[in-house]
């Protein structure tokens, strides 16, 4: 009897799968944390094997689960972060060189190019997107410019959860949500590729799948190799998948016209959906991982969020940590527990987010984080909440860019991803943005139950898409307290007014870094 719905996915700093039943029940988690590469400042990338062997690690706990047969498992769904370039595969699909991912930034030069030599006008018509060192393409186009000798053994580009598709069901497929957020090469009105722009950009479509379907569609089914690989029962259905961001959006129960909501995991994708009249230049669009051709899931948001925890937490959070693994408290907790201390803006302390350069709806690859403001009374405590902050103005920012185009808005904004753990993080958010903010109380609620939602839609064990409103339970609305939300409004302003003070100076920054950087 087929009891069981598996979603797996593969995040930037983890892998998390999720097994539930048709009724909603998750009945185990698992997951699995690794890093990224950054062999340059503002340079990200990784090898797929490690995102291979997180899922099919994530996968063999799940099936772990006492008394449980692999055969018990209706279908295997797996979304992915955005891949940026993609998994650059020879003749033989073996990796080329690593997968440049979304937070890389090194594709400069190519926006410059494509800037001169591309009617930009055109490309957002067709693709609903813009040019920035963000896009896979541009990514692309760096690899062939730069390492020549890589781009000549190069026959396909691969995103991350379409490789591991590959290697459990041997089919080479795409979804619509990875080929549209691809930017650049995808018609995003006629659901395909686009010559025109292919050739415009010196592209060659034949490094990219052929077959471009939707994200709850059965591509194939597991292999004997497969079985191999994550222990599934041959024959498991593997669907497509999608982008972790509006399968994030999904789970949280974003299905209709105006739904909002703000992946923050390791970055913010904050997200609404609509009919088609939200595309801008300042924010990214993509068919929606529900009905593609009809709904569409365009958002902005920081590069960083949750990374400017994890990386605090790391650089200067050893006692926390230390601390957490004696007792019983996260060491996030114990950070909370530091900046609810300090009052809003930090006593005068104000953080700039941007860590890796910006993306929507800056698109500044130049933007670099500060802190300014800084006194001998300053503590732990204020540095991490001023990061806090800085996370929700970044969001506020995408906010106002949504509202400011005509993208249709709900009146609350859900938010999801580990950032939603935080009760003091959330507070913060909502007095930023002055909204009502909802998380899902329901325990496992990221992109991993929204592929689990499609394996149960595809296989006919879920009878329709807006079950998963009742799979999951919402917190009570965050709301946001008028005095704080007063001293934001000020603080908000003046974090404007510094990027805009700073911003002719960062690129100094960029370059500083470089020629360091190639002097080693």
């Amino acid at each position: 009897m087929k009891e069981y719905l598996l979603g797996v996915d593969v995040g930037t700093q983890a892998t998390k799968g999720v097994l539930v039943r048709p009724s909603g029940e998750v009945v185990a988690i698992a997951a699995e944390e690794y890093g990224v590469l950054h062999p340059q400042p503002l340079w990200a990338e990784q090898w797929p094997d490690v995102w291979l062997q997180a899922v099919c690690n994530v996968i063999r706990r799940l099936l772990a689960r006492p008394g449980l047969s692999p055969r018990a498992v209706a279908g295997v769904c797996i979304s992915g972060l955005y891949g940026g370039s993609g998994i650059p595969l020879d003749a033989h699909m073996e990796p080329v060189r690593p997968c440049i991912i979304w937070m890389d930034r090194r594709a400069t030069a190519e926006v410059d190019w494509v800037g001169d030599h591309v009617d930009l006008d055109t490309l957002f018509h067709i693709t609903g997107n813009w040019v920035d060192s963000y896009f896979g393409y541009t990514k692309v186009l760096w690899i062939k410019r730069v390492e020549p000798k890589h781009w000549a053994r190069i026959s396909l580009f691969l995103p991350p959860n379409a490789y591991i598709n590959w290697r459990l069901t041997g089919q080479v497929v795409m979804d619509h949500s990875s080929a549209g957020n691809l930017g650049g090469l995808y018609d995003i009105r006629a659901h395909a590729w686009s010559e025109e722009m292919a050739e415009a950009l010196g592209i060659p479509l034949e490094r990219l799948p052929t077959r471009i379907v939707p994200s709850g569609e059965v591509i194939g089914e597991v292999t004997a190799e497969g079985m191999k690989l994550a222990g599934l029962a041959p024959g498991t259905p593997v669907l497509a998948g999608g982008v972790d961001a509006p399968m994030a959006t999904l789970a949280a129960g974003a299905l209709h016209r105006g739904d909002n909501v703000a992946m923050m995991g390791t970055s913010t994708c904050w997200g609404v959906i609509h009919a088609g009249e939200g595309f801008a230049r300042e924010l990214v669009s993509m068919p929606h991982v529900v009905e593609a051709t009809e709904k569409f899931y365009t958002w902005g948001g920081s590069a960083t969020s949750g990374a400017l925890a994890r990386w605090f937490r790391d650089l200067l959070g050893q006692d926390e940590v230390a601390r957490g693994t004696e007792g019983s408290k996260d060491p996030y907790q114990l950070l909370d527990d530091l900046a609810r201390a300090v009052p809003p803006g930090c006593e005068g302390l104000l953080a700039l987010p941007y860590f890796m350069g910006e993306r929507a709806p800056l698109w500044d690859p130049s933007a670099r984080g500060a802190w300014v403001g800084l006194t001998l009374s300053h503590t732990k405590g204020h540095l991490f909440r001023s990061l806090l902050e800085a996370a929700a103005f970044a969001l506020r920012h995408a906010i106002e860019v949504g509202e400011e185009i005509g993208l249709p808005l709900s009146g609350e904004t859900v938010v999801v991803g580990g950032v939603a753990k935080s009760p003091l993080w959330l507070s913060i958010i909502a007095d930023v943005t002055g909204r009502a903010i909802r998380t899902p109380a329901t325990e496992g609620i990221e992109a991993p139950l929204a592929d689990a939602l499609l394996v149960g839609i595809a296989t006919g064990l879920v009878d329709r898409y807006e079950r998963i409103r009742e799979w999951v339970r919402y917190s009570e609305p965050v709301l946001p307290h008028p005095e704080r939300h007063a001293v934001y409004d000020r603080w908000y302003a003046l974090y404007h007014r510094l990027y805009e003070a700073l911003r002719p100076l960062l690129p100094e920054f960029g370059r500083s870094a470089g020629d360091q950087a190639n002097t080693r």
